[in-house]
């Protein structure tokens, strides 16, 4: 390492709470504090925020983090991606509840721009902006006029950070490049906003951000003690990318948590032609962006995971803990061919299959609780490697190696499984959620902790190594059983699986 030796503030906001902490230089995070912020779902498929609770949230953490390291030399964001929110200029004020990136309140919006020739997803920022001008600002002149904010939660800490409305010119207005791009207004070509597109959908440029590297400064934080620079911005999967150190092509991450999502870096070389889904599956992300260059990467999704466990304990009563799924899954030394298919909301990554459900096969008298339990862990293994693979046919890269965080990554049953379904090693990060390292590190390579993107890889250090315990005879055969149970699952309803976004 080089430079300065300055530690960084990270502000981490996820779908359920608010995260600060300090990272030193050599990539230890300390000083954590923690607050809920748990979303509403006042309507089936609506999932709502109030914005001003998650602004204080993130001052009193911040604050708190401070307080006990006695000051940074700069801040990094990281945050869950596309939740849209809208708010006055002049005020700072919400004018609507944020709308998660979960909410399905636009499907019907994106089915009707879909036979226009517009294909959006519900899960993107896009319409779900839309949604909000058309409650708030129908005839847009608020919006066309700078009285109203648009921003994802990156924008949002960014802007609360600097003071809001009160630092006047101050205010930052900004979100960084992996978040923008997910918001489905960007043109993959340039990573700016696509005007064709806003003018198409009604979108007036003035609402919209500032458009800003993941490393570099961005301006002062005033509403915090001795007002250090935002240095580092970055959406949480890209983070957890960068902070488990894939930095170079090839170099791949999974984090499990209530969903899976498979990154893996591809390089700053040729730019996709579209954010369009690839052939197997996956989508094309901006990795990071350093200096006005775009490293890219590619993104498998799986939308059950640790959610599984949650269903065996929460629903099914068979679990007091998600804890205890590994100690009971491991009273069993195979499921007995049971299987299951983790779809409890469709499938992703690789077949995008929203009809399909969560299917067990294979029960028999004998199938007991541990049975179960392992053939849900090992069921959420074999979806990560159906991760693996679409990401290796999209990318045209080989994953030697899968680096994994999220609350799953403990779970020894499971990571196991993992490595068996992938045929090659897994390696845990060294901090359970490595989005707050991750934006830690893109701040720090800022203010001169680091010489380059490249050697962040070299920092990485896993806390332990899974090797695989199978054959590829005998992994063959368990993916061929996995797979004609995976086929079982799909178009269960079949109105749903005959959408596609």
């Amino acid at each position: 390492m080089s430079g300065t030796g300055g530690s960084v503030l990270v502000v981490d906001v996820g779908t359920s709470g608010v995260r600060a902490a300090v990272v030193r230089p050599d990539a230890s995070v300390e000083h954590v504090h923690h607050a809920p912020i748990l979303p509403d779902s006042p309507a089936p498929g609506l999932i709502e925020f109030d914005a001003t609770v998650m602004a204080d949230a993130v001052l009193a953490v911040a604050n708190a983090a401070l307080h006990d390291a006695g000051g940074v030399e700069a801040v990094g964001i990281a945050n869950q991606r596309a939740s849209t929110i809208v708010w006055e200029r002049a005020t700072g004020t919400p004018v609507a509840p944020g709308i998660g990136w979960q909410d399905l309140r636009t499907v019907g919006t994106c089915l009707v721009l879909q036979a226009q020739g517009i294909r959006l997803a519900p899960n993107a920022s896009a319409t779900k902006l839309m949604a909000i001008l058309d409650a708030v600002d129908p005839d847009r002149r608020r919006a066309g006029s700078g009285e109203l904010c648009f921003g994802t939660v990156d924008s949002w800490v960014a802007w609360t950070l600097s003071g809001g409305a009160s630092a006047g010119t101050d205010a930052l207005h900004v979100t960084d490049a992996t978040n923008a791009a997910v918001t489905a207004l960007v043109d993959p070509a340039t990573i700016d906003w696509d005007q064709p597109l806003l003018e198409r959908l009604g979108i007036p440029s003035a609402v919209l951000p500032r458009i800003v590297d993941s490393s570099g400064a961005v301006g002062a934080c005033h509403a915090l003690p001795g007002a250090p620079p935002i240095c580092g911005i970055a959406g949480d999967q890209q983070a957890s990318l960068v902070g488990q150190g894939c930095t170079r092509p090839g170099l791949a991450k999974a984090t499990f948590g209530t969903g899976g999502m498979l990154d893996q870096c591809t390089g700053s070389g040729q730019r996709p032609i579209s954010t369009g889904q690839g052939a197997h599956g996956t989508f094309p992300i901006v990795a990071f962006r350093i200096d006005g260059m775009a490293t890219w990467g590619v993104e498998a999704v799986m939308l059950s995971a640790g959610s599984c466990v949650e269903w065996l304990r929460d629903d099914l009563g068979i679990l007091t803990s998600a804890a205890e799924s590994a100690r009971i899954a491991a009273e069993c030394a195979t499921t007995g061919d049971v299987w299951f298919v983790p779809a409890l909301l469709g499938l992703g990554t690789p077949v995008w299959d929203f009809g399909a459900r969560g299917t067990l096969v294979g029960l028999t008298r004998g199938s007991g609780r541990p049975e179960l339990v392992r053939a849900v862990l090992e069921g959420v293994a074999h979806r990560g490697a159906d991760l693996v693979q679409a990401a290796e046919g999209d990318s045209g890269l080989p994953i030697h190696t899968l680096r994994v965080d999220g609350g799953m990554s403990d779970n020894e049953v499971f990571v196991t499984a993992l490595a068996d379904a992938i045929g090659r090693p897994v390696e845990i990060s060294p901090v359970l959620e490595a989005t707050t390292l991750g934006s830690g590190l893109l701040a720090g390579l800022a203010i001169g902790n680091y010489r380059s993107a490249d050697e962040i890889a070299g920092i990485f250090s896993p806390r332990r190594v899974i090797e695989p315990r199978t054959d590829d005879a005998t992994r063959s055969h368990m993916r061929e059983r996995w797979l004609a149970a995976r086929s079982k699952a799909e178009a269960t309803i079949p109105e749903l699986s005959g959408i596609s976004f």
